[in-house]
């Protein structure tokens, strides 16, 4: 007799992220669902380069629909739900603060609450941000060179720093992230809060309000001019989108002992990266200068975020792999002009 496939389902799964972690789980036996409303630039090119890797279900439907999410939930027996749908980015969410908070907040809200209804609910892995500790002004922050860095907090920032939600996207995000982690407490239900830094990898189309990685370096390869806000020195922890979809995985093993757990998740204090640095390796890469014009600062834009991924090495035996330099070759092969669709 087969044994039935494990069923992972993936919210925001033609996402970047999502996509990477569908065909990750899918290589190894897993039935992956996904559910997307494709409101995005890329994500429908994702769907279809994902339809390649193997047999996937892709359900399009938005996560603002209680009907719609609960339907789709409740049509099998998931044993891992990743829940990566969301508006992400902050100049959006000051635009339209309503439309971000009914994506971010409300539409967890009906994953948590189809969830909570399923006889025996999944681990659900949330996908947060590192927004909800603020601008973190009270940090001391020293200029070295072309970036910016801690005056203290050697290892980055831990799980324990204050919340201080800044932008309506910090305050959408962190809302569902504080929900994640109650219904936990309130109704038992599995889950582990990720507040991820800069994720980064394959399938990602990056633009100027999210993915400023892959929008920098698509800038150099169309020959478009690259706005620059703040002085460039802004410094984050960069994670591989193979080293995250590996985090997930550990999650799951670990399900037991992370349910309820908060996680900073990032490349930590060994893997950073600065605006300009950035556009300096891409310079070196093609031999040429990037058109940059300069900004004044966006709201809520740190000078300094670096995770403190020491929690995560305790408690799901996980830690990067993927070496920033090696990770950039990676994403800059993938964003080479193609003959045909990706």
């Amino acid at each position: 007799m087969n044994k039935k496939k494990p069923l992972v389902l993936i919210s925001g799964g033609a996402g970047f992220i999502g996509v990477n972690a569908a065909s990750y789980f899918m290589s190894r036996g897993w039935a992956v669902s996904v559910f997307d409303n494709f409101s995005r630039r890329g994500t429908k090119d994702n769907a279809r380069w994902l339809k390649g890797q193997g047999p996937v279900e892709i359900v399009e439907g938005d996560i603002r629909g209680l009907a719609a999410v609960g339907r789709w939930i409740g049509r099998g027996k998931p044993e891992l739900f990743l829940h990566l749908a969301a508006q992400v980015a902050v100049t959006s969410s000051v635009e339209d603060p309503i439309k971000d908070f009914e994506i971010n907040a409300g539409g967890t809200l009906h994953v948590l609450e189809s969830l909570r209804k399923l006889k025996r609910p999944p681990l659900l892995i949330y996908a947060s941000t590192n927004k909800v500790y603020g601008g973190m002004e009270d940090v001391g922050v020293r200029r070295r060179g072309d970036r910016y860095e801690f005056a203290g907090l050697r290892h980055g920032v831990g799980e324990d720093r204050p919340l201080d939600f800044h932008s309506p996207y910090g305050c959408s995000k962190g809302a569902a992230d504080q929900y994640v982690r109650d219904y936990r407490r309130i109704y038992g239900l599995p889950t582990a809060v990720f507040r991820q830094s800069c994720i980064y990898g394959p399938h990602q189309h990056g633009n100027e309000d999210q993915g400023w990685v892959a929008h920098f370096m698509k800038a150099a390869l169309t020959g478009a001019s690259l706005s620059l806000y703040g002085d460039g020195r802004q410094i984050r922890d960069l994670l591989f989108v193979d080293d995250l979809v590996a985090a997930f995985d550990r999650a799951r093993l670990s399900s037991r002992r992370v349910s309820g757990g908060i996680y900073n998740i990032g490349g930590g204090p060994g893997r950073t990266l600065s605006l300009r640095e950035l556009v300096a390796w891409i310079e070196a890469k093609t031999g040429r200068r990037l058109p940059v014009s300069k900004h004044g600062w966006r709201p809520g834009d740190q000078k300094v975020y670096v995770s403190d991924i020491r929690k995560a090495k305790l408690e799901l035996g996980w830690s990067p792999r993927t070496s920033v330099s090696d990770g950039l070759e990676a994403l800059w092969r993938w964003l080479q002009p193609s003959p045909t669709p990706r």
